[in-house]
Formats: structure tokens, C-alpha cells, sequence
């Protein structure tokens, strides 16, 4: 990390030194002074050009250069694919162990599935099991595309391990312990990041972290193709990336799991222990075997005069991490940091040069030590492994919840198949029953808790996950002095309340009659009366519905949508519903809806009669023309990448909807001809107003008032409700305060001077020091209820209540009737939370304000989403507002001709 120690330097001094392409010396004996290599296993730099750390070896070399060494070693080395990425490339893993272990391998994975079951298994046949099995190591690298120096670790530990010649450590691993390297969890961000790199560098490596080789350029190669960040993925499974290292880690089930990472320039390193607070389903007791590899990794950096830190900034409380899903099954999983030089070199704050070498040295030194420890403690892990698994089951059978119950619904479909693919067991109920004195219909869903995968079950499902006591009590005295909370993330992620499905908890285990689910299986939907002559109906709300929508604009066909309630054939259909006309179709139309309804599990009626018994006819102006809108989304500086490609991949992936991205520079140069709706996600680092200004505020106003829709997420609202942009009556608030309070900190009629006061006490003081203006407390992330409006269109098929991920300072104030409604606003401060920490101050400021405005202009309509509901991806109970700001608002828009 720091400049090489004198120990260290005293060893390379004897090395033989290599240079790079561009004259960058990297000694020899750097990485493990002493080794020994078999010639015979080929070097990155036989195979490639350039020896490791001399410089950032590239999605493609990495693969090229991994099977190099399973052709040298295919005995001992085996590639598997588990995944591609968007943009087409392959994700891998290696599996590396002794020829003896590898010829075995599909014994050993049906032995780990026979323990992971202590139901089928019991103690005698496991320890039975145990004294053969040999231990597994699961090293991930680079989640992060830009966080570059792991995947250049994951090819020397590789190397090292099948090439070095007496190193005691490697024997005992191969010997006791299989290993698996994932060297790329994120090849098209690290593709991205090495492109803009190479583009900015010149004739050497500079480590001025100002230079445009540090600088990366929107959106940076942290996220995917659609900019997702993959290490808060694990829990929703949106990207392919995740879902299939979701599957191939439920496949072997590694006792150790070692995610590398980087950080700031200007650290260290990390590992475990983690930071307060930890997840309460996560069992303390992980952490003494956890804290045996860090002791280790402790050693050899001491050895190497490596610095280190513990037990900050990290916490265990998400468990959409990679250190914190996999231990919910029982692995050993840890986080390593490593301060990044996000190049070649870097210029720490201290002076300090910090390499890329170094951060390649550092992840290599801290993977063979998670793999030896492992090896080492074979037996314990797998003892523990066994413990983990067996008493996770015997709590779902005497705790307080021994089960929970999806009532049918589409959301509970959706929520099923998710966490039957993260390998929690679910049935299907193939017939009405009951659970603790409740009636439910065939088609609900029982996930009985005496399972081994009953602590994820408990962490997904249940609706809030109380924070330890001790660690509220000490946010509240930062709080108090004006210092930032210690939450490294949300604070609650209940995946029914995301999804917008319930889970109902019981305290018994259900008898119902159940087929178990497939994961990431969602039942089709169904077609009633194929041959009807006059339209075929398709009721509104959920996913399957507007999925439905999105594929039949896209494929061409025409659909009419009810702003009213209505009746037909003494069926009730909810405002929202899809109307398709067999007379403005093709002959194929019922083909085609059978084929989205089996894709989408969207249920679609047929009728023969246009005759309606109650609410809006057909022909209605009450039932409007669901025109396919050109969308087009802001991209680029301005905004956050983040919000920027989540959102699209939230309408491009999931509802089948073309989106054509837009820099900000360009909508004010350019304008938006051609277009109907334009979606702003959050703003970046750098705001709207700096990047277009008043320029892009007169295209959007222009743009509205021709009738066209604009949508702002999150922070884009910033600018929306800027007054100075005059775009709409949306407004932010500051910070609320008692009348004592204001009085205290009035300004001075003398701008020059402070008043003068005087401060009586303790609290006297607190008023003195707080801003006039203060913007609300960061709020770090917690689930709180609103209410959708029962009369306005744009709330067509939500239900009575939603949830909304809410997070940071942005409270707007309602939109006054005369400007517009508030679609959707949050309820009373004292019903406000569904799940997770909120301050008072903010539940009391909260209470009542939107999170869906929409105000008329001109011909078209300002939406404002007040949080950035598409990010992640994981909130898709609220994707509904997002579907309908853009078909309904499109669909009541009136275009100039």
C-alpha cells in the first residue's frame, strides 16, 4: 500500500527486474519473494505481452490467459461458464485442485448438497461425509469494472497455485481444499474503464489524480451495461451477471467467500471483522471463524509491511452484498478493500506513490491466505458449515414464525420465483387451505421455515429488521452533534413491500396440498375465449399487465386503456385495463396476445359484446388510445449513471420497451423533435443546470407545451422545481424548525455582521451552530407508506397503499391544487414507516408530501417522482408509476399536429 517497506525493498534488490511496454519496472521476487515457478505453466506475460502490474490486462486477455493454463494444467484446472454478460461476454470461473480431487468433482458437489441438508443427512452420515470432503474457496474479483487491480490478482493466485514449486502454503491447499476464481464478475465495466484509460494515457503513467487517466468520464466503469452496481444485486437477481453467479455458488455452496474490492486511493486495505451494525439473522458466531482468516491475512501483511484497517465503514446489515448473502446460507464471507489506484499509479494525500502492482500484490497475498486458512481448518469449517444448516432448521420449527404465506396474486408470482432462485424452498398451493385462521385460494405460495435456507427466507421476507440498540443509541449522540450516521447502506429492503406483494407470517407449518417452485419461474398468464369477436380485455395492475402493454406497442398492435372503472359480463375491471379491438387489429391478434400472455403472465378476456353494465363504454372519452410513445431518457453528464441506466433497463428488460438515450448537452443544443416523453433520471454529481441551464429549461418547456411529457426522477426534480427554470410549481423544502429555533437564527439587517446573542445553554448552543437554511436530515434508506389518489388517472392500478424506498435530504412541498395534483403523497407521520430507521424530525416532514406529482403544461405534463424509484431495480411494486408517467401521460398528452 505505502511505499515498498525496507524489508521488501531489500529482497527485490536482488530480483531481476522486467520492464513494461511503457518502461514500468515490476521485480520479480515482488508478489512472493522467493518463489519458484514450473516453466512449464506459462506466464501472463508468455501469453499475453506484459507481466502482472505492469499493466490492467483486459476482459479478453484475462480468458485467453485462463485457459492457457488449464491447457498447461488439465488436471488440475477446469473453466466453466456460468453467465454472459450484455454486451456478449462470457463469464467464468476456474476450478483449481490437485488431479486426484479433480477427478472427482461431481461426487464431491452431490456430497456438499447431502450435508447441506441436515433433514436428509443426519449427524453420523455427515461427519461421514466430512472426513473425505475437501474444503472450498470461492475468490470474486473485480464486481466493480473499475476497480481493476483484483482481476490481475485473480491470474497470479491462479498461476501461483498451479505453477509454484515448494511453496508449503500451495501444497496444503491443493491437498485439503478445492479453490474456485472468479476473476471478473463485471467484464464490461472493466472493459469500459480501460477503454477511457488507455484513450487518456500518454507517455507514461502519470500519478497526478487530476489527470484525465484518473479522471473517468461518465458514467465510469463501476456499473454494468446498464450501469447496475452488481454488489447490491444479490437480493434482487436483475442482471444476468448476478443470476448466474447466484446459481453457481448455490451449486457448491463454498465454505469461504472472498469478494475483492477497491476503494478510495488514499487508504489502505480492508477486511473483516465487519463494522457494527450486523444483521440480526446473521449468527455472531461466523465471525470467530471469519476472524481466523483475518489473523492470517494480518500476519502476511505484516510480513510484507502491508497497513490495514478493521471493523470501519463496512458494515454487515444489507444483505445484498457479496460478504453478507452468501453467509445466510453458512459461508465465511468477507469483503477485502484495497485502495485503488484507479491506473497505474496514484499520489496518495500523504505524498506516497500507491501502484497498480501493489494493489495486485495486496489481493493476491490476502486470496492465498483466505484458501490456506480454509484448507488448513477443513474439518471446523465443514463442522460448522453442517451446525449452520442444521440449526437454521430447527429454528423454523420452534421460533415465533415457522412459516409465511404469498396470497395469490401476479406480485406474489414475482416474488415466489425470486427467492426460489436464491434457493429458498416454495410451494405452490395446489388447492384452497388455511394457515393460522386465514382462508387462502390455490395459487398462494407457503415458504415453510424449517429449511436450511430459513435465515435468507427470514431476511427477504420479513417486513423490518430491527438495528441493535447500543448502535441506535450511538447514531443518536452523532445525530445530536451534527455528525454523519454510520449506515454504509439502506436500512430496509422487505422484499414483499418492494415488490409489492404480501407475506403473511405464521406461527404454525401449514398443510397445504404444493408443487415446488422452479426459480425465476413465473406462471403464464391465460387466455379466455381465443375466439372472441368483439375485443379482448386485460385488467390493470402488476407487472404481467404492463409487461403485456410494452411488448403489444412495440410489436405494433392497438390498444385502448379505461380511465374508469367498469363492469362487463357482471365482471369488475379496474381503471387502467387494456381494451384490444379485434376490428383495429390484424387477424392474428389472438395468436399474439396468447403469446404475450404465456410470456408476460398477464391474464387476457376475452368478449363478444361491447356492452358494459356499469362505467365507461368502448367508445367512451373516459377510454383513451394507448399511442406508442417515443421515449427518450437524459444521459450523460447531468445526470447519475445509475439512475440513468437502471431506468432504462427497467423499460427496455423488463417491460420490453425501447428507450433511446440522449446527453443533456444535446437536448439543449438540439432539441427534442421527434420525441413524447423524456425521462430525467437523477442528477450526478454534476446538476442539470450546470450542464444545460436555461437553454435545456426553454426545450423543456417548449417541448411540454407542445404536448409532450416529461418525467423527472429523484434529484432531477432539483431542477424541475428550480424557480428560476420555471418548469413547474414544485418546490424544495429546507429543513423544518420550531419558532424558537427560527428566531434564533434570524439574519442581521448588516449581511456584514452576526447578531449578537446570547447562549444560555447546551441547547442555545445547537441553535447557534445549525444553518439558517439547513436542507432535512439524510434519511439512509428506509420503507414508508403512501397513498395513491382513488380519482386520477395516473394512479390506475395502483393499489390503496404502496411503498417507497426513501432515501437522502430531498422533501418536496405538495403541488397546490391550482397547479397540479399529488398523485401519490405519504401518509401521517405516525403511520409512515413500514420498515427500517427513520429520524423523527424527518417522519413528522415527510408526512404528507408527494412522491408522484403531476402538473399540466401547455398540451403535455410535468410527472415528478420525488425518489428515484427505478434505481437498482429492485423496487418493482413501484415500477407502475413509472409505466403509467409514461403510456397513460403519453396516451392523455395532445401533441400539436
Amino acid at each position: 500500500m505505502r511505499a515498498i517497506r525496507p524489508v521488501l525493498m531489500a529482497l527485490a534488490a536482488l530480483a531481476v527486474v522486467w520492464t513494461g511496454p511503457a518502461g514500468r519496472a515490476v521485480d520479480a521476487d515482488f508478489y512472493f519473494p522467493g518463489a519458484d515457478y514450473d516453466p512449464a505453466v506459462p506466464t501472463l506475460e508468455r501469453v499475453i505481452g506484459h507481466a502482472v502490474g505492469e499493466d490492467i490486462t483486459k476482459p479478453g486477455e484475462v480468458l485467453t490467459y485462463l485457459r492457457a493454463l488449464a491447457e498447461a494444467r488439465p488436471d488440475s484446472m477446469r473453466i466453466v461458464r456460468y453467465a454472459e454478460s450484455w454486451e456478449g461476454r462470457p463469464l467464468v470461473y476456474a476450478i483449481i485442485a490437485k488431479p486426484e480431487t479433480m477427478a472427482r468433482l461431481d461426487a464431491i458437489r452431490a456430497d456438499i448438497q447431502k450435508v447441506a441438508d441436515p433433514r436428509k443427512t443426519d449427524g453420523r452420515a455427515a461427519a461421514k461425509l466430512i472426513e473425505t470432503l475437501p474444503a472450498t474457496t470461492w475468490l470474486s474479483y473485480a464486481v466493480h469494472g473499475n476497480e481493476i487491480s483484483s482481476t490481475d490478482a485473480a491470474v497470479l493466485t491462479a498461476y501461483h497455485l498451479l505453477a509454484s514449486r515448494g511453496d508449503e502454503r500451495v501444497t496444503q491447499i491443493l491437498d485439503n481444499s478445492i479453490v474456485f476464481i472468479d476473476p471478473m464478475q463485471n467484464p464490461d465495466g472493466r472493459a469500459r474503464f480501460i477503454h477511457t484509460f488507455e484513450q487518456a494515457l500518454g507517455l507514461e503513467p502519470m500519478a497526478d489524480r487530476r489527470i484525465a487517466e484518473h479522471d473517468e468520464p461518465w458514467p465510469g466503469g463501476r456499473g454494468n451495461h446498464y450501469l447496475f452496481d452488481l454488489n447490491r444485486d444479490w437480493i434482487a437477481l436483475t442482471q444476468p451477471e448476478t443470476r448466474g453467479k447466484v446459481a453457481a455458488l448455490l451449486d457448491w455452496l463454498p465454505l469461504s467467500y472472498v469478494d475483492a474490492h477497491e476503494m478510495g486511493g488514499d487508504s489502505t486495505y480492508y477486511f473483516a471483522p465487519s463494522a457494527e451494525p450486523i444483521n440480526l439473522h446473521q449468527p455472531r458466531s461466523l465471525r470467530e471463524n471469519k476472524t481466523l482468516i483475518s489473523k492470517n491475512t494480518a500476519a502476511w501483511f505484516d510480513r510484507f509491511g502491508i497497513d490495514y484497517f478493521t471493523r470501519e465503514v463496512f458494515d454487515s446489515f444489507y444483505p445484498g452484498y457479496g460478504d453478507t448473502w452468501p453467509s445466510y446460507y453458512g459461508s465465511l464471507s468477507q469483503t477485502y478493500e484495497q485502495a485503488s489506484a484507479r491506473g497505474l499509479v496514484f499520489r496518495q494525500d500523504d505524498g506516497d506513490l500507491l501502484t497498480y502492482a501493489e494493489g495486485v500484490r495486496n489481493h493476491f497475498l490476502a486470496s492465498l491466505s483466505a484458501a490456506e486458512v480454509t484448507s488448513r481448518n477443513r474439518a471446523r469449517f465443514w463442522d460448522a458449515f453442517y451446525d449452520f444448516r442444521l440449526s437454521a432448521v430447527e429454528e423454523g420449527r420452534s421460533e415465533d414464525v415457522r412459516s409465511f404465506v404469498l396470497p395469490a396474486g401476479p406480485q406474489a408470482d414475482v416474488l415466489a420465483a425470486l427467492i426460489a432462485e436464491q434457493g429458498i424452498e416454495v410451494g405452490r398451493a395446489t388447492a384452497d387451505f388455511r394457515a393460522c385462521r386465514v382462508s387462502y385460494p390455490a395459487g398462494s405460495y407457503v415458504v415453510d421455515l424449517a429449511q436450511p435456507q430459513k435465515r435468507l427466507a427470514r431476511v427477504l421476507l420479513d417486513r423490518d429488521i430491527p438495528v441493535d440498540d447500543e448502535f441506535m443509541v450511538e447514531q443518536q449522540r452523532r445525530r445530536a452533534k451534527g455528525l454523519e450516521v454510520e449506515m454504509y447502506d439502506v436500512t430496509a429492503w422487505s422484499l414483499p413491500l418492494l415488490l409489492g406483494a404480501e407475506a403473511v407470517a405464521c406461527g404454525q407449518s401449514v398443510d397445504a396440498d404444493t408443487v415446488a417452485v422452479d426459480g425465476a419461474t413465473v406462471p403464464p398468464g391465460t387466455v379466455a375465449n381465443l375466439d372472441a369477436r368483439v375485443a379482448f380485455l386485460v385488467p390493470w395492475g402488476g407487472e404481467g399487465a404492463s409487461k403485456l402493454l410494452g411488448r403489444a406497442l412495440a410489436d405494433g398492435l392497438s390498444v385502448m386503456s379505461t380511465d374508469l372503472a367498469f363492469t362487463h359480463d357482471e365482471r369488475g375491471y379496474p381503471r387502467g385495463t387494456l381494451i384490444f379491438k379485434t376490428e383495429d387489429n390484424a387477424a392474428d391478434l389472438p395468436q399474439r396476445l396468447a403469446r404475450l400472455a404465456a410470456e408476460t403472465g398477464a391474464n387476457v378476456i376475452g368478449v363478444d359484446s361491447s356492452w358494459v353494465t356499469e362505467g365507461p363504454n368502448f367508445g367512451s372519452r373516459n377510454v383513451r388510445t394507448m399511442k406508442a410513445p417515443r421515449v427518450a431518457i437524459a444521459w450523460d453528464d447531468g445526470t447519475s449513471s445509475y439512475s440513468a441506466g437502471n431506468t432504462r433497463y427497467v423499460l427496455e428488460r423488463r417491460y420490453g420497451y425501447p428507450v433511446a438515450p440522449l446527453r443533456v448537452s444535446t437536448i439543449a443544443r438540439a432539441g427534442l423533435e421527434g420525441y413524447d416523453v423524456l425521462i430525467l433520471p437523477s442528477q450526478g454529481w454534476v446538476s442539470y443546470g450546470q450542464v444545460g441551464g436555461e437553454r435545456l429549461a426553454g426545450v423543456l418547456r417548449d417541448f411540454v407545451g407542445r404536448g409532450g411529457v416529461v418525467i423527472g426522477l429523484g434529484a432531477a426534480n432539483r431542477f424541475l422545481g428550480d424557480p428560476e427554470m420555471q418548469l413547474m410549481g414544485l418546490r424544495r423544502e429546507i429543513a423544518a424548525k420550531d419558532e424558537e429555533a427560527a428566531k434564533a437564527t434570524d439574519n442581521a439587517d448588516d449581511a456584514a455582521r452576526a447578531p449578537g446573542t446570547e447562549i444560555a445553554d447546551a441547547a442555545g448552543y445547537d441553535r447557534a451552530v445549525t444553518p439558517d437554511e439547513p436542507a432535512p436530515e439524510r434519511l439512509p434508506g428506509a420503507i414508508l407508506r403512501a397513498e395513491a389518489d382513488p380519482d386520477h388517472w395516473m394512479a390506475a392500478g395502483l393499489g390503496d397503499t404502496v411503498h417507497a424506498l426513501v432515501e437522502g435530504r430531498d422533501i418536496y412541498a405538495p403541488l397546490t391544487r391550482d397547479q397540479g395534483t399529488n398523485v401519490v403523497r405519504f401518509v401521517g407521520a405516525d403511520a409512515i414507516v413500514a420498515s427500517g430507521v427513520v429520524w423523527d424530525e424527518s417522519a413528522k416532514q415527510l408526512a404528507y408530501k408527494p412522491l408522484m406529482a403531476v402538473e399540466p403544461a401547455g398540451r403535455g405534463y410535468m410527472v415528478a417522482i420525488t425518489q428515484d424509484i427505478a434505481v437498482r431495480g429492485y423496487q418493482r411494486g413501484l415500477d407502475l408509476l413509472l409505466v403509467n408517467a409514461v403510456f397513460r401521460g403519453a396516451a392523455h398528452a395532445r401533441p400539436l399536429p
